[in-house]
């Protein structure tokens, strides 16, 4: 660590720790960042870096907007929950009650839950890394028909992957069904519109000037680095699972390069392809928990549903090894709960991480909600928690459970 990054935006008295924190777990980061907390429904930190080295954007401020990646899941799981509360959707029931095409090549039982948890055992668009590039990964019709057609590789809800990309499409297309509009549409409506969020599911042409793009620290893995990965996995290069897996790696290549073009961000990516702010974000998951100026988007109930666990007693498909669950990831309906390498706020935290290192998250208990965002793609799940982080949890934790803020 060399020191501290320069630091904008503003604390609420008694959070002036968060800061310093935060400071320090940007000095090394070669690109700029974003945190925001909520506390009861209040904004108490609000932050930027432009970064710690000279690849940071130096207009960049809190109200500057950015890629979201996977954090998005979490905003489309929103969306189905809002749904479900209105009696609109059954996240229990099959999805071919809301797309009937998707009951070909034996999917007639999976549920809506099993696509929001990642058991619905269509990990890619393709079953090749040649299967799906650009343009073809914008077409959202093309992706969808497709997917209703295939054949799972794994019986859902009978073990869990990881779906990177699919996950938008699969539990956007039945949101489409449901609601009559697209995901990004019932996204801004209903949540973004009354919580004015600067959050989107599909970048409008009047937001793109405060875009700030972001850049791989690292190179892309390259095919024989994904191959031999695969193969310490226990995965010939012909197993379905790992064709299925190496689709997968090209598919996100191919949305990363989207996202660097206007197109791409005004395409709706609902896998990973959100837009918006640390500050948005932690508003929107704020008002998940609690009232945020008279907004509060869904129930104790609805939370506490969508906060437990679905996946812990399932390993990963055939012929994975399901090795030790302990670092495993853990999946409510839709969102992220705590594990090792994602501590988040502690114990009964929900939300979604982002690669690169973005995050969205709230605690019920504590009244907290946190949004980080940030330009550099640096963070790899697999090496635990991200070291910038580290320097902020335990601070924003410690200030909330101090007298002076939560009164």
């Amino acid at each position: 660590m060399t020191g501290e990054a320069a630091v904008s935006g503003r604390v609420a008295p008694g959070w002036e720790a968060v800061r310093n924190a935060f400071a320090r777990g940007q000095a090394d980061d070669p690109g700029a960042a974003q945190l925001a907390v909520h506390h009861h429904g209040r904004l108490v930190v609000d932050l930027a870096s432009a970064g710690g080295g000279p690849t940071g954007p130096a207009a960049y401020g809190t109200d500057s907007v950015g890629v979201l990646m996977s954090v998005t899941k979490g905003m489309v799981a929103v969306c189905a929950h809002l749904l479900s509360e209105r009696g609109a959707l059954d996240l229990d029931a099959p999805v071919a009650r809301y797309w009937p095409d998707f009951a070909a090549a034996g999917k007639g039982a999976t549920t809506v839950a099993d696509l929001l948890t990642h058991r619905a055992g269509l990990p890619s668009f393709a079953s090749d890394a040649a299967g799906v590039g650009l343009p073809g990964l914008l077409d959202w019709k093309g992706r969808v028909t497709e997917l209703a057609a295939m054949r799972p590789l794994w019986e859902p809800g009978s073990a869990f992957l990881y779906h990177a990309l699919t996950y938008g499409h699969l539990a956007g297309e039945v949101l489409r069904r449901v609601a009559g509009v697209s995901v990004g549409a019932f996204f801004a409506a209903e949540v973004a519109g009354p919580l004015g969020l600067d959050l989107w599911i599909g970048l409008p042409q009047e937001a793109e000037h405060r875009f700030v793009a972001q850049f791989a620290v690292r190179p892309e893995p390259t095919d024989e680095q994904i191959t031999g990965f695969l193969a310490g996995l226990g995965l010939s290069p012909a197993d379905p699972l790992s064709l299925a897996l190496h689709a997968t790696a090209a598919e996100l290549a191919a949305a990363n390069e989207a996202l660097a073009t206007r197109q791409g961000r005004a395409a709706e990516l609902p896998g990973a392809g959100g837009i918006g702010n640390a500050r948005s974000l932690s508003r929107l998951y704020a008002a998940l928990v609690g009232p945020v100026d008279g907004v509060r988007l869904l129930s104790p109930l609805t939370v506490d549903r969508a906060r437990t666990s679905r996946n812990e007693h399932l390993a990963p498909p055939p012929p994975l090894d399901g090795g030790d669950a302990s670092g495993r990831s853990r999946f409510g309906l839709g969102f992220e709960l705590p594990r090792p390498g994602l501590p988040m706020l502690g114990g009964g935290s929900f939300g979604h991480a982002g690669a690169g290192g973005r995050l969205g998250m709230a605690r019920p208990e504590s009244g907290l909600a946190v949004g980080y965002v940030c330009t550099a793609m640096s963070w790899e799940p697999a090496a635990g928690p991200d070291p910038r982080w580290t320097e902020w949890t335990d601070a924003v934790v410690t200030a909330a459970a101090a007298p002076g803020p939560a009164g």
